[in-house]
């Protein structure tokens, strides 16, 4: 079994990445659906690679085996077989355990960043650059992600979001002092590079932590415009209600 021990770890990491990528969207909780034909293309390349060395070291196993029985009909085979005996007495039977990652990942792929990621990041922002923004669409509540509520929140000159119903899904996070939080990871590539996004939530009871919710209410302004003093922005809510996590659980820059 030595022999496929490398074969088989490509085949099992192989085997990981289509199943995340190809046949679920799992992928969507490690990087962004643009790079999902990659993922594909990698996993594919993976497991023929593994089946290919696996094919090439058996025919040479078998050339060995009969080297060995020639050499036993010539009467050296006692001293062929205590070299063998010493070879593979003593290898690293350790390598084995390279295997175990791999079939975790391919049994039980982690779950995507939630709050302690989201905790990790300092409160306190530079100011991005005050200005307006474009109008918000007509009708109420507009649908918003967190990110976009946050910029027009803290940014906006023109106060787009003043008297506005506006509706956004996250994950809770839960402050030191019982506030609540809706909170979104933003990425530009993969989690790796992932950032925060959050709104403070006020008028509903706090759901447990890292669970989805879509919220509805209205703008509490605070602070001053383009200040850390206003983020993170707070929502007074109407409306606060459970739901699935997202099949892409990050929001895009």
């Amino acid at each position: 079994m030595r022999r496929y021990g490398s074969p088989l770890l490509l085949v099992l990491v192989g085997a990981a990445v289509l199943r995340i990528s190809l046949f679920s969207e799992l992928y969507l909780r490690y990087v962004q659906a643009a790079l999902r034909p990659y993922l594909v293309v990698s996993g594919v390349a993976l497991t023929l690679l593994g089946l290919a060395m696996a094919a090439v070291r058996r025919p040479a196993h078998d050339d060995q085996e009969t080297a060995r029985e020639e050499g036993a009909d010539e009467g050296h085979g006692e001293g062929r077989e205590g070299e063998d005996g010493h070879h593979h007495g003593h290898g690293p039977r350790v390598a084995w355990l390279l295997t175990l990652p791999a079939v975790a990942l391919l049994l039980f792929p982690p779950p995507a960043l939630g709050s302690y990621s989201a905790e990790r990041e300092a409160a306190q922002r530079a100011a991005q650059g005050v200005g307006t923004f474009p109008a918000l669409p007509a009708g109420d509540p507009v649908e918003l992600t967190v990110g976009q509520f946050d910029s027009r929140a803290i940014y906006d000159s023109g106060r787009s979001l003043k008297a506005r119903s506006v509706r956004m899904t996250g994950f809770v996070t839960h402050g030191d002092d019982g506030t609540w939080y809706v909170t979104r990871l933003m990425v530009t590539c993969c989690a790796a590079d992932a950032t925060t996004s959050k709104v403070e939530v006020r008028g509903g009871d706090a759901p447990p932590v890292d669970s989805w919710v879509t919220v509805t209410g209205v703008w509490h302004p605070k602070g001053e415009l383009g200040a850390d003093s206003a983020w993170p922005p707070v929502l007074d809510a109407t409306s606060v209600k459970r739901v699935k996590q997202p099949a892409d659980p990050y929001e895009q820059r």
